[in-house]
């Protein structure tokens, strides 16, 4: 094979070749920038080969440096060849000596490229260090000696080198037009797989178009389909929604049942809570006729109800139940869009409370109508709502002149403070018992009424109104004063004999009373006795004369009530017989009030607990202060009073009857006159007893 010139190899072959040589080789450019070391070159060296184009300069020793520039400069401005001799850093760090034959380089144009080097380490042969005085001549003993052998060997070596890259260069070429010639054939291939590839994507093209449409298609259909089975879920979401609607409706319902029958009568729904005690059975029922699960003669009553309702007819009946229980049946047809009737509603009712009210409101209606008491009705302002037969008797005013009017319009001016006092009771829920009043007719008259007030609740137990039952005591009132005005008269006439009588026993009691003629003492002191107990019978008839008739006044001061007691306690004891009385004195309690009628108070009290208390029995009083006011109580052993009596004990007149007290006398005026005193004091008086355990009567009074 020809040996290729150096001048002739491109960069590329150079540095192949370069790379496999054992001496140091480098390369230069045109502008002498270094862009090349072979791998024995950076062996040596220990430089890499990605440093810069000044590392050869970096690696020369400073004394040699000027030399060796000096003879490339002077040869590269000649474009010739030259030989230099330097000092270059080894890897180690020790400088060596290099012997270095440089030659140009060329381009295929013949245009300068730079310069090509090649050196050898001489350092064994150049040691003697008078050499280092004398380098010019040491190159020039380097022309005639082994130097140039070497350097001859060393192109040979390139030159065989150069061969073997030609060889392989050619084979290269070989190989490149082979692989054109492959690059061809597969491009020709490419082309026809691309032509058959274009024409079947233009088929699939065709066929993705068909498919997309059809696609298309397929998504709107789906999209239908998912509207039709979103209607559809709401509708079946809307029929359970209505279905579970219905089963609460017909559930909460109180007492009902409610059936749904579809246009062949089939029953499509039965529910309510009646349906058990009407003698229905809803599992059973669903989807069954009639004829097939009820009774045949029931079956034949009810047919003419289903006809009609599912003819489109809409109305109710009442039946009674074989229990007695009223019931009322609502039919009711029901239509679709078309107005079609499809089913009937059929709603069962118990109105047994119903029928069982109305009654008794009708009874009731004709109480209030019939009775002889007006009786009213108002609400908790005082407007008037009802007013019956007997009221328009009384007052004179007909129900069209009083309903919606102000109840004011029947009571007096001087008692309108009456009517807020009475609704404040009510708003509480307290009923006014017999309240005593007078009240004014259409004509002007005033009369005497007795009346009797309860609230009115709704159904949910809140007030909002009040019942009036109103009597005219009028007549009543005229006979009790003609009465009052007799017993005043006779407690009068009989007083003043009884005075001359109370005189002369007394006198015979002090001129006789210690006379031991037991004859003459004993009657005397009897007969003082009951004068004193007559005399206190005609002042309590004069007194409930002169309380009814407002002619009672107080005279009121300031005394001590424990004082007051103790006198009454030492009266009672020297008159009243053998029972123990025992005043338990807690503190001294001063009151305002009139002293002989308080002491008449507490005198009537202690005579009642020694006449209905065993002989030889204690009798408790007590005096003391509780929530602010001064309290008295008389406490006895006796014979006790029954629940029903208590709540009487006060009335005017009124005594206990029973076979107790039959042999003990009285009139019923003593503890009626207390409670008139105690109140006109603005006290309270009341008793706590039990049958056979004994009484304890208790009244207060305000404190000074």
């Amino acid at each position: 094979m020809k040996q290729k010139p150096l001048d002739t190899l491109n960069n590329d072959e150079f540095k192949l070749a370069a790379d496999q040589l054992p001496i140091l080789v480098w390369m230069c450019d045109r502008d002498n920038s270094y862009c090349f070391f072979n791998s024995a070159w950076l062996t040596f060296t220990g430089r890499k080969a990605n440093q810069p184009g000044d590392a050869w300069a970096e690696s020369v020793k400073p004394e040699d440096m000027r030399h060796s520039l000096d003879s490339y400069q002077a040869a590269i401005e000649a474009r010739a060849a030259f030989q230099r001799i330097y000092r270059l850093k080894r890897h180690d760090g020790k400088y060596c000596w290099i012997a270095e034959q440089c030659q140009p380089r060329y381009h295929a144009d013949g245009t300068f490229a730079g310069y090509a080097g090649y050196g050898v380490n001489v350092g064994e042969l150049l040691e003697d260090p008078r050499l280092e005085s004398n380098i010019s001549g040491v190159e020039s003993a380097l022309r005639e000696s082994n130097l140039n052998e070497e350097l001859a060997a060393t192109n040979e070596e390139l030159s065989a080198a150069n061969e073997e890259l030609m060889a392989t260069n050619e084979e290269l070429q070989l190989a490149q037009g082979n692989l054109n010639q492959l690059n061809r054939e597969l491009e020709n291939i490419v082309a026809l797989r691309t032509k058959a590839l274009t024409e079947s994507q233009d088929k699939i093209a065709a066929l993705n178009e068909e498919l997309t449409a059809a696609n298309e298609e397929l998504s709107a259909t789906n999209e239908e389909l998912i509207t039709a089975n979103e209607e559809l879920e709401s509708s079946r979401d809307e029929i359970l929604k209505r279905e579970k609607l219905f089963k609460s409706i017909a559930v909460n319902i109180p007492k009902s049942v409610i059936v749904v029958v579809g246009k062949d009568q089939r029953f499509l729904a039965v529910e309510g809570d009646l349906i058990e005690k009407m003698g229905f059975n809803a599992k059973e029922y669903i989807g069954k006729h009639p004829s097939e699960v009820v009774p045949p003669e029931r079956y034949k009553a009810s047919k003419p109800l289903y006809d009609r309702v599912l003819a489109g007819e809409q109305f109710s009946v009442d039946r009674k139940g074989e229990n007695g229980e009223y019931y009322r049946v609502e039919l009711v047809p029901l239509r679709d869009e078309a107005n079609e009737v499809y089913a009937a509603l059929i709603l069962a009712l118990d109105i047994t409370d119903i029928k069982q009210a109305e009654e008794k409101s009708a009874k009731l209606a004709a109480i209030v109508t019939s009775s002889d008491d007006a009786i009213v009705s108002k609400t908790l302002d005082g407007i008037v709502t009802s007013w019956n037969a007997s009221a328009e008797r009384i007052f004179g005013y007909t129900e069209k002149e009083m309903i919606g009017q102000p109840i004011l319009k029947v009571i007096p001016e001087d008692r309108y403070n009456e009517e807020p006092r009475i609704l404040e009771q009510l708003r509480k829920g307290h009923r006014v018992d017999h309240f005593e009043t007078k009240r004014k007719t259409k004509d002007g008259r005033i009369l005497d009424i007795s009346l009797t007030i309860s609230p009115i609740r709704d159904s949910d137990g809140n007030i909002i109104g009040a019942s009036k039952i109103a009597r005219d005591i009028s007549e009543q009132k005229h006979d009790e004063q003609r009465k009052n005005d007799f017993i005043s008269m006779v407690s009068h006439e009989l007083k003043t004999p009884l005075t001359s009588l109370t005189a002369i026993v007394q006198l015979l009691h002090a001129k006789l009373g210690n006379s031991s003629n037991g004859l003459i003492a004993g009657p005397l002191k009897n007969a003082n006795k009951q004068v004193k107990k007559m005399a206190d019978m005609i002042n309590g008839f004069l007194n409930i004369s002169r309380l009814e008739a407002g002619k009672m006044p107080m005279v009121k001061t300031e005394f001590v009530l424990n004082d007051l007691i103790k006198e009454a306690v030492e009266e009672t004891e020297l008159t009243g017989g053998d029972n123990t009385i025992h005043f338990h004195e807690k503190e001294q309690i001063t009151v305002n009030a009139d002293k002989n009628k308080i002491g008449s108070v507490i005198l009537n009290l202690l005579s009642n607990a020694v006449k209905y208390s065993p002989k030889d029995s204690i009798i408790d009083v007590e005096c003391q202060i509780i929530d602010g006011k001064a309290q008295v109580s008389v406490k006895d052993r006796g014979i006790g009073i029954n629940s029903i009596d208590t709540k009487k004990l006060f009335d005017r007149f009124y005594r206990v009857e029973s076979e107790e007290t039959r042999h003990i006398s009285g009139f019923g005026i003593g503890l009626y006159l207390s409670a008139e005193i105690v109140m006109q004091h603005q006290g309270h008086i009341w008793v706590e007893s039990k049958l056979g355990k004994g009484s304890v009567f208790y009244f207060t009074l305000p404190l000074s």
